[in-house]
Order: structure tokens, then C-alpha cells, then sequence
């Protein structure tokens, strides 16, 4: 009997761990199925408007806010940025390097030139800097608006 019990507690207290071993950021995740990010990069266009569940690891955070954070990917030298509305979700820069489960929606932002070099003149100015306009032409490219986030601790 209290080889039963000590067991009972043991897997009850592991238990316990794990859970607690997360943080959790927004709503619920609901996916089930997970998408490789690198599934998503090489062709964005067929998830656009689709709800997804990635997973990786977090390699940057917003450090003004933590409206954002990026993820590498499954593949060396990829990675997808994760998006949420200001406040609504605050992303803590010590989440850094550390593994999370993301559910949202992939979208596709497109920015003319002009539009890069005022947002280059604003993120200057920002950090007390000067823009840096070398290489900036017409560009696509697409991100996850964040839902809900597991991280692990």
C-alpha cells in the first residue's frame, strides 16, 4: 500500500511540474497539428488567412513593448515573426531562447519603397540613429498574427 501511494504521489507530483513548466499568452490553443514554419516560407501563399500552430524557439522579443516575437525555424537560418496587438499580448523579453507553442493566423504585409523608407526614418530617429536606406525596394513578406502562446520555462 505504501508502495501505491508513493507512486500515486510521485507521478501526481511530475505531473504537477509539467504543467506549471509553461506559460500561457492569450487564448487558448485550439490546433491540434502542428505546421513546420518552414512549410509557411517556402509557400506563404497557401496559408494566408489560416489559422496555424507552429513551434521553436524564440530568438528575438519586442524589447519596447512585446508586441512581437520571432521564432526560428525547423530550418537553419529560417525563422517567422509573431505579431500581436499592442497590449493585448506582452511578450516578456526573458522568454528569450527559450521553446514556444504559437497558434495564429499567417498574413501577407506588403510595403511599397516609400513606405520602407518612412518606416526606416521612423525606427531611426527611435533608436537616435541615422536611417539607412541601402537596399530597400518594393517587398512582401509574411507573418503570424499571434493568438495564443504556450512558452516553455
Amino acid at each position: 500500500m505504501k508502495k501505491f501511494i508513493l507512486m500515486t504521489l510521485s507521478v501526481m507530483f511530475i505531473f504537477s511540474v509539467q504543467v506549471q513548466a509553461q506559460k500561457k499568452y492569450g487564448k487558448e490553443i485550439t490546433l491540434k497539428d502542428k505546421t513546420k514554419i518552414s512549410s509557411i516560407l517556402e509557400k506563404p501563399a497557401e496559408f494566408v488567412g489560416k489559422k496555424v500552430l507552429v513551434e521553436g524557439l524564440i530568438v528575438n522579443v519586442c524589447e519596447n513593448r512585446g508586441c512581437w516575437m520571432e521564432l526560428a525555424g525547423d530550418k537553419p537560418y529560417t525563422k517567422i515573426k509573431i505579431k500581436v496587438k499592442d497590449g493585448e499580448i506582452v511578450f516578456p523579453m526573458t522568454e528569450k531562447g527559450k521553446k514556444a507553442l504559437v497558434e495564429g493566423e499567417v498574413y501577407k504585409i506588403t510595403w511599397t519603397k516609400e513606405e520602407r523608407m518612412e518606416a526606416a526614418k521612423e525606427e531611426a530617429e527611435e533608436n537616435g540613429t541615422k536611417p539607412d536606406f541601402t537596399g530597400l525596394t518594393d517587398s512582401t513578406w509574411y507573418q503570424i498574427k499571434g493568438l495564443g502562446a504556450k512558452i516553455n520555462e
